[in-house]
């Protein structure tokens, strides 16, 4: 599941996609994909390992697929550089994980489980219209009384999505005649969804899987309520509108100017930060559950060919975790 987080551009007077609106067909693709990776869970817990390592390789062309019939949405619809690369990467790394499992990496089935349970936790809000009309109002609300407490919120109204989520500034009398509204990927929860799947995959004494799982999901809370705030004010009083951002807005992002405040808050600033964020979470749930390094170290091995010794890294407290079991 993708984990870079956004808060979607409102353009008065304009007609805009719903940003989140059902995948249709992608969807189906996703499901059948996670459904797959619960079929090989299964067969693993009946020690049918190798029958398991063939329905995850085939599980993972499919959840490959998913993430290739993403692109034209996320560079499209959301606009997105960062995710579009992402989805694109996603794809081959996927064909690559098909390969190991089928030359006999059994290890790889702990990114099966992980998956598997991302899926679970995500799924239902991407594809349930009510699911996700709920956690997105919910969020903005939450955006809404956060920003009472740092300026005055202008409350809420329908957005482009359909949902009320929509900060109702004055586009008429705001600097840059813009606001935004929330959409599914502002709520954190894919983000969530990755160290829940990271955390259920391993095994470990439960009480300290569901402090790292609380640990986790609320430092994304408050993350994500920061990054909302700061660029639903951004954007409309055009907190980076200064030449030089225009510049860059406008000459490599192929903008209009008015857009750069939200351009610079979102994709500039944001994005990659939500990137440094997660690294910086996965050490903090690492000294928690220490297990977590062992997906951790398939996924390096996926990305590079390499193995690595993750536990190492985090040193003696993460290796006496794992040997104890406390």
């Amino acid at each position: 599941m993708t984990a870079v987080t956004g808060v979607a551009e409102s353009i008065p007077r304009l007609p805009l996609s719903a940003a989140n609106a059902t995948m249709g067909a992608v969807d189906y693709l996703a499901w059948i994909s996670i459904a797959a990776f619960l079929v090989a869970i299964a067969l693993e817990w009946r020690d049918e390992i190798d029958a398991a390592r063939y329905v995850g390789a085939v599980a993972s062309v499919l959840f490959g697929s998913f993430w290739l019939a993403m692109v034209p949405y996320y560079w499209t619809e959301m606009q997105s550089p960062l995710e579009t690369m992402l989805a694109l990467a996603a794809f081959p790394l996927c064909l690559y994980a098909t390969y190991l499992l089928f030359q006999g990496r059994e290890s790889m089935l702990i990114l099966v489980r992980a998956v598997a349970v991302m899926g679970i936790i995500y799924l239902p809000v991407e594809t349930i219209p009510l699911a996700r009309q709920w956690l997105i109002e919910t969020t903005a609300y939450q955006t809404h009384l956060a920003m009472d407490i740092v300026a005055e919120s202008p409350g809420l109204e329908t957005g482009g999505n359909g949902y009320h989520s929509r900060f109702a500034f004055d586009t008429d009398t705001v600097p840059t005649g813009r606001t935004t509204y929330i959409v599914l990927a502002c709520t954190g929860i894919g983000s969530m969804a990755i160290f829940g799947g990271l955390i259920a995959a391993v095994r470990a004494p439960l009480r300290r899987k569901a402090a790292g799982f609380v640990v986790a999901v609320g430092i994304i809370w408050f993350l994500n309520l920061v990054r909302n705030v700061f660029i639903s004010l951004a954007t409309p009083y055009g907190w980076f509108q200064q030449d030089f951002f225009v510049y860059l807005a406008t000459e490599w992002m192929g903008a209009v100017p008015e857009r750069t405040s939200f351009l610079i808050s979102h994709n500039v600033i944001f994005q990659p930060g939500a990137v440094i964020a997660l690294v910086g979470i996965a050490y903090i749930v690492i000294r928690i559950v220490p297990e977590v390094v062992e997906p951790l170290e398939e996924v390096l091995f996926v990305l590079t060919g390499t193995e690595y010794d993750l536990a190492e890294v985090f040193g003696p407290e993460s290796e006496t975790g794992k040997a104890a079991g406390d």
